[in-house]
């Protein structure tokens, strides 16, 4: 598990290494995404808050990001936040996500990559729950869910 140390620690001297790597043109990737993907997955952007059609859905299934395909977040550590994006206490695997310090706006945050193709995909916080302690608050625009369906035994 994942703990704020962990992230401090990646951002400062170097995240794991990605399983694979996708690499893609400005022009491919303004092909493959919306105008609102692109600009908040290659330019950094951010979704107002509470817009993000993602962030009151908590059904079964594997968030993935929406340049690359890259298993991101389970549905099963997502949770309510209450901050107006989806909140997740854990990436899916622990070189997934990449960590960079992000001095934007005045302030210090870290902010949360796709370790694959380099997506801006959020910022994360040591104001989740318990045990990682972590909030990692992610746009809804740089991720789709592929949904599982719960078979009855």
């Amino acid at each position: 598990m994942l703990t704020w140390k962990d992230v401090i620690s990646f951002s400062v001297k170097g995240n794991l290494k990605p399983t694979i790597r996708v690499e893609k043109t400005e022009q491919e990737w303004k092909a493959l995404l919306t105008p609102e993907q692109f600009r908040i997955t290659r330019q950094k952007g951010t979704e107002r808050a509470h817009t993000g059609a993602l962030c009151t859905v908590y059904k079964p299934g594997k968030y993935h990001c929406v340049c690359c395909n890259a298993s991101l977040f389970d549905a099963s550590i997502k949770f309510n936040s209450g901050t107006g994006w989806p909140s997740f206490t854990q990436p899916i695997h622990p070189n997934a996500i990449q960590y960079e310090k992000d001095t934007a706006y005045g302030m210090v945050r870290v902010e949360v990559m796709c370790n694959t193709c380099d997506a801006h995909l959020g910022h994360v916080f040591p104001d989740g729950p318990e045990p990682s302690g972590l909030r990692y608050c992610i746009n809804s625009e740089s991720m789709t869910i592929k949904e599982e369906t719960i078979k009855d035994e």
